[in-house]
């Protein structure tokens, strides 16, 4: 036996089976759905023309009132004032007699009927004995029951997985938020660049959420169906960011033992998104062009052009203007990427944003954490709207999570903010720690005391304090304490949180 994985073939393999029972081929399955009854199912000749159709409650017909009535009937649809003979105006074939039977939930409810249609002369093929009819019934109603509980698990599931996605979209994505005028004004620019293929250049400070403007631009985009691909063109070498982007054949280079494809060819039909293309190198700027002008990319160590259908998106925080004028920045390229320019604002420029993201960045990384939703107090609340972010949305979100795990409590206030943000110094980025090793304890050489703190996280200084006066103290948990002006049990606390342990 075929296994049945639809709700579709469950629908017509059910109609089937009751159709040859009756020995008649045509027949349809109705549902109430609000105040109408839809057509969700149909075989027979012209079948196509009846499926999907909606007959309103307040207009008459056979399926309705066996719906509204809860029983069986048998029409003849010449006669009959409940037949909606309507339906069958565009129909080759009519109907000339109709056996309709309620389907009817495990709790007595009344949800469709199904149809069982004789369109022969004189309507004699369907079997009206008594015991005949009731043994229809009698099937009907099992399967009603089933039929009942697999639609509807099935429009569970299909809701289960729209809710989900959108608790992900939730928890684990930056969404653009913010009701501030500058703000809005950027974001509804960009919606109206996402309905054209045209290049965007979007500029602003590091931090500021330019890839999520990108992502707004490709979700609301005719491409939004096809790959989104992200490349930064500051944090690779050359080298690899040629092959990165345009793939490589096999023995192109030391270590290239097979063919690779490349990110334009990857996102065939989508949008490829260039992050800081203000840092790429001279050699690439040219290639890059001839993708914005003809759709050509050659693989390195490829002897042959490959045609592409990508739009480009791009980002940077540099002065391209002045980059053009210093000769590393192409201007013919600067002209092919800035069709559609787009500048994301800092931060302090709308700050009336700032308490929308925190509550947003709250929520999910709380969420994340399985623990209950903390708030901000009035007054931190008003530190934090004062504050500088130069490090702009990035900041503010690392500012977040060091917060929710400065304290236990539900609600945040000014003893659990980072003390740069009370005194307007150290702004928080995300780097990696390992880039830049801060001085080993106790090294005070000329060159390390002037290294920079700007390029760490909180969570990274912390740790490495905490370790630093451990040591110093032999990991008495007491004295390192006490020279950190905490309790002990505070102390002891924070070092869980950073995973610190003898």
């Amino acid at each position: 036996m075929q296994h049945i994985k639809t709700e579709q073939e469950i629908l017509q393999a059910f109609l089937a089976s009751l159709l040859k029972l009756q020995n008649v081929e045509r027949g349809s399955i109705w549902v109430k759905e609000g105040d109408d009854f839809l057509c969700i199912e149909a075989l027979g000749d012209q079948h196509e023309q009846v499926k999907g159709i909606s007959i309103a409650a307040d207009t008459p017909s056979i399926v309705g009132w066996v719906i509204e009535n809860g029983r069986r009937t048998i029409a003849r649809p010449r006669e009959d004032t409940r037949h909606f003979d309507t339906l069958e105006n565009d129909l080759k074939v009519k109907s000339s007699l109709i056996l309709c039977f309620p389907l009817i939930m495990q709790d007595g409810t009344v949800y469709g009927a199904i149809e069982l249609i004789d369109t022969s002369a004189a309507g004699k093929k369907i079997n009206l004995k008594q015991e005949h009819l009731d043994l229809i019934e009698n099937l009907i109603g099992i399967g009603s029951i089933a039929l009942s509980n697999f639609i509807g698990y099935r429009r569970q599931l299909q809701e289960n997985r729209e809710l989900q996605k959108e608790i992900d979209q939730l928890r684990f994505e930056n969404p653009l938020i913010g009701n501030s005028a500058v703000f809005l004004r950027t974001v509804e620019k960009a919606r109206d660049y996402a309905k054209v293929d045209f290049p965007v250049l979007i500029t602003g400070e590091s931090g500021t959420g330019k890839e999520m403007l990108a992502r707004e631009i490709f979700r609301l985009s005719p491409r939004s169906s096809k790959p989104f691909l992200v490349q930064n063109c500051s944090a690779i070498p050359e080298t690899l960011l040629e092959s990165e982007l345009f793939g490589h054949t096999k023995g192109a280079f030391t270590g290239a033992v097979q063919d690779k494809t490349g990110l334009f060819e990857a996102a065939e039909g989508g949008t490829v998104f260039l992050d800081e293309i203000g840092d790429m190198p001279l050699n690439l700027q040219a290639r890059i062009l001839r993708v914005l002008q003809d759709g050509e990319v050659k693989p390195v160590g490829g002897n042959q052009t490959r045609t592409v259908n990508v739009r480009i998106i791009s980002a940077t925080n540099a002065d391209l203007e002045q980059a053009i004028r210093k000769r590393t920045f192409r201007e013919d390229l600067f002209y092919r990427l800035h069709v559609l320019p787009l500048h994301m604002p800092p931060l302090r420029s709308r700050r009336e944003d700032i308490p929308g993201l925190l509550n947003y960045f709250l929520q999910r990384e709380c969420h994340r954490l399985g623990i209950s939703v903390k708030r901000i107090s009035p007054q931190a609340l008003r530190h934090l709207e004062q504050h500088a972010w130069n490090g702009n949305v990035r900041e503010l979100e690392n500012v977040v999570k060091l917060m929710i795990v400065a304290t236990e409590n539900t609600e945040i206030d000014t003893s659990h903010l980072p003390e740069q943000l009370l005194t307007g110094g150290m702004q928080l980025r995300e780097t990696r720690p390992e880039d830049h090793p801060l001085p080993a304890p106790g090294d005070s050489t000329q060159e390390q005391m002037e290294i920079s703190l700007t390029g760490y996280t909180w969570q990274d200084l912390e740790k490495k304090y905490v370790t630093a006066l451990l040591e110093k103290n032999r990991w008495s948990i007491t004295k390192a304490a006490a020279c950190a002006g905490l309790n002990r049990s505070t102390f002891n606390s924070r070092m869980r949180r950073l995973g610190i342990r003898k």
